[in-house]
């Protein structure tokens, strides 16, 4: 059994009913990370989830951002479990992550005093990297 996020007629990712059910908690928990809503819906009662596509990138850009400007170890590992599948189905919908392509400062909310691994222009390369190899293994 599996379950539909998607753009109208638009299918973004059909996964699997567990995966799916997965990566809606995980949206629901990056909510106050981001500080903004996410644009995926409650799941409508026949396996769907319907996405608003702007409100979605830019809740995706925001996360990417903060992974890209943390040396925090534990907070990028966090983010870098949900940001792959979300960067795949922001592609798909005709959106772009504006953070994958501009500078980033770094932010001194989560810093990890015990190791200094900030390094955005790898990071980046880590995600988009990851993120082409998820388009693999994701239905649609």
């Amino acid at each position: 059994m599996s379950q539909y996020f998607q753009v109208g007629d638009l299918v973004l990712w059909n996964p699997s009913h567990t995966v799916a059910q997965l990566f809606a908690r995980m949206t629901e928990a990056m909510v106050p990370v981001a500080g903004c809503p996410s644009g995926v819906g409650p799941d409508t009662g026949r396996d769907e989830y319907e996405i608003d596509p702007d409100t979605f990138a830019a809740f995706v850009d925001v996360l990417t951002a903060r992974y890209l400007s943390t040396n925090h170890p534990i907070l990028t590992a966090m983010l870098v479990g949900y940001l792959p599948a979300a960067l795949v189905m922001v592609q798909r919908s005709g959106r772009d992550v504006a953070a994958l392509g501009r500078p980033i400062a770094r932010d001194n909310q989560d810093v990890s005093l015990n190791r200094d691994a900030f390094d955005p222009d790898g990071d980046r390369q880590r995600l988009v990297g990851l993120a082409e190899s998820h388009a693999r293994a994701m239905p649609h």
